[in-house]
């Protein structure tokens, strides 16, 4: 994010601490309005000739680059492993720890170990996750059988 003396353009596309549109400002006189205002000029996008620039609070700026930041976080992508045959309450268990790391942003891979000629039991299991969880979240991959697991990646709304 760039602020105040460190924009390097002649003039600016400026917009007020309100939302309303100054239109194209010399830089230099932009600049004279935030310290007259006490706010800080930031430069939103050097992507555009002349670049859009905001007045904002001198707190707020930092406020703003953080939420940036947050936003650009990638989700983690987290292993939950469970049994075709599982019962009720560790079902309910698994469930409710999907939900808890949905919830929390990140993704869950969910996978049943198969044995033998158990695949359409564990195929079966992720299918009711997946209509249990549709609340948390949504299937990114479909459900994937190979070899000895069955996967299914759900990502968080």
């Amino acid at each position: 994010m760039i602020m105040n003396e460190r924009i390097k353009a002649s003039e600016v596309q400026l917009t007020g601490i309100n939302g309303e549109d100054l239109g194209i400002v010399p830089t230099q006189e932009a600049l004279a309005l935030a310290k007259k205002l006490k706010v800080d000029l930031v430069c939103t996008s050097l992507m555009s000739s002349p670049p859009p620039c905001k007045l904002i609070g001198a707190g707020a700026a930092k406020e703003v680059a953080q939420q940036a930041r947050k936003r650009e976080k990638e989700p983690k992508l987290k292993e939950i492993r469970l049994a075709p045959q599982i019962e009720d309450h560790d079902y309910e268990t698994k469930k409710q720890q999907a939900e808890r790391i949905l919830k929390s942003g990140d993704a869950v891979l969910l996978v049943v170990r198969v044995q033998g000629k158990e695949g359409s039991k564990a195929k079966e299991l992720l299918e009711e996750l997946l209509k249990d969880l549709s609340t948390s979240g949504r299937k990114k991959t479909g459900i994937q059988l190979s070899g000895k697991q069955a996967v299914v990646q759900i990502d968080p709304l």
